[in-house]
């Protein structure tokens, strides 16, 4: 069983209503609506076992973490940390955004494009990185998560281990970061609102750790569906709802299942949950269980129209198809075996490779955000494996990492592209990845599916 780790970013806090740098210093207390927010978060996670908590010392994290297990019942304390403290921003703690773009261009400037390479002096006169500095910071507590809670997990019979970690922005992207193998260059490729809540996967394996990502910057339990779009185009990807063979364990590849009972259910509950939100554009597969789930989506937005994408289409897995996995075993063993240990070296047997699929869904995907408008947001509905290469790409992983992204049925994640001559940088940000609070509950407790 794999260990669960849940990173909860702290509340609304003073400085963050103020547009003050925060830092390590703890000059910011929880505000009416940041402890709201922790009290929220304890809430939906009421019916899950904690096992351990962690905190930031700092109080804004502390009194986020105390008001959040109160709410939860699970009679847990957080065990304070040293190495979840936020990032060093020493020079500047306690200055207006503005005030340190007017003082302090350049270093302004690194900050919101190359945050990485930015350095700054102590007051003690000493240089340094805040940005690599926090990722060893992370690596750090990682290690020790890893002894102390992993371990656990591997003895025979146990259940899963739950940790929860309530922490700061800075610190949780580069916990993510290191998760996942990514430099420190793709800092500003990630997002985390105030009490939002992120789930990741851990498992021994004998190559190493094999990490999961559940869900990424989940806010509907706060009564805020998705975060506020930022200045330029938004996609929004969704995995198509649930097919018989879905449930079946079968291979589905590109023949054409259309979506069961369940499925039409999951295609409407992304309709609601979506409703609200401005849609000017839709792109789907040209397959029907996509097509189906879009136009269920779609309901709500009637002027929008639909547009047919064969490069969306889902990856080729040849003789496989239709096939359960058992059936699979029993005439290529070895092949389903390196599809799982090493997917991206696997040429299905007169289907496709990853690499085929990566190539032909960035290609379609990357054409389909340079032809949006900085204000308009776009609906696009694909497949398991394509939404997890496009997910992949926009992380910054490969294609051996696919089986790190988790693509329920009826999954929402949000990718935030950046306006032409963005002063924040050029990366995309996966602001949201696989939403499902709209199937049932914060934690998606549903089966991936077969591809």
């Amino acid at each position: 069983m794999p260990l669960r780790l849940l990173l909860v970013r702290h509340g609304l806090s003073s400085f963050n209503t103020e547009r003050r740098i925060q830092g390590r210093d703890d000059l910011s207390s929880l505000t009416d609506e940041g402890q709201r927010q922790a009290r929220l978060t304890g809430a939906a996670l009421a019916d899950l076992r904690l096992d351990a908590v962690y905190s930031s010392p700092l109080s804004r994290a502390a009194n986020t973490a105390a008001q959040l297990l109160e709410a939860q019942g699970g009679g847990l304390s957080a065990e304070c940390d040293d190495d979840l403290l936020e990032v060093d921003l020493d020079p500047w703690c306690g200055l207006l955004g503005s005030e340190v773009k007017e003082r302090f261009p350049e270093s302004y400037r690194l900050w919101r494009e190359a945050p990485d390479q930015l350095e700054l002096e102590r007051s003690d006169g000493s240089r340094f990185q805040p940005i690599p500095e926090l990722m060893d910071q992370a690596r750090r507590w990682l290690n020790r998560l890893e002894r102390e809670h992993l371990a656990q997990v591997d003895q025979p019979g146990d259940d899963l281990t739950t940790v929860l970690v309530v922490a700061h922005s800075a610190i949780l992207r580069c916990l993510v970061m290191q998760l996942l193998g990514l430099p420190a260059s793709r800092f500003q490729g990630l997002r985390l609102e105030n009490a939002s809540l992120s789930v990741f996967n851990l498992q021994r394996q004998v190559s190493g750790v094999q990490v999961q990502i559940e869900s990424l910057n989940v806010t509907a339990h706060l009564g805020t569906r998705l975060p506020p779009k930022g200045p330029g185009a938004r996609l929004l990807l969704v995995r198509h709802g649930e097919t018989d063979w879905n449930r079946q364990g079968r291979f589905q590849g590109q023949i054409d299942i259309p979506l069961n009972t369940t499925g039409l259910a999951q295609a409407h509950s992304a309709a609601d949950f979506l409703s609200t939100v401005p849609i000017q554009k839709a792109f789907t597969s040209s397959m029907a269980r996509p097509r189906q789930t879009a136009e269920a989506i779609l309901t709500a937005h009637p002027e929008v129209t639909l547009h047919s994408q064969e490069g969306l289409v889902e990856i080729g897995h040849g003789r496989w198809e239709g096939r359960l996995e058992q059936e699979i075993s029993q005439e290529w063993g070895e092949l389903l075996q390196q599809w799982k240990d090493a997917p991206h070296t696997v040429q299905m047997p007169e289907g496709e490779n990853l690499q085929q699929v990566w190539d032909r869904s960035l290609a379609c995907w990357n054409a389909l955000a340079a032809g949006l408008e900085a204000d308009e947001t776009a609906l696009v509905v694909a497949h398991d494996a394509v939404n997890k290469t496009i997910l992949c790409a926009l992380l910054g992983l490969t294609p051996a990492d696919i089986w790190m992204v988790k693509q329920g049925n009826g999954g929402v994640s949000v990718i935030d592209w950046p306006p032409p001559q963005s002063p924040g940088g050029t990366l995309p940000v996966v602001t949201c990845l696989n939403l499902t609070t709209h199937l049932g509950g914060v934690i998606d407790r549903t089966a991936a599916g077969a591809l």
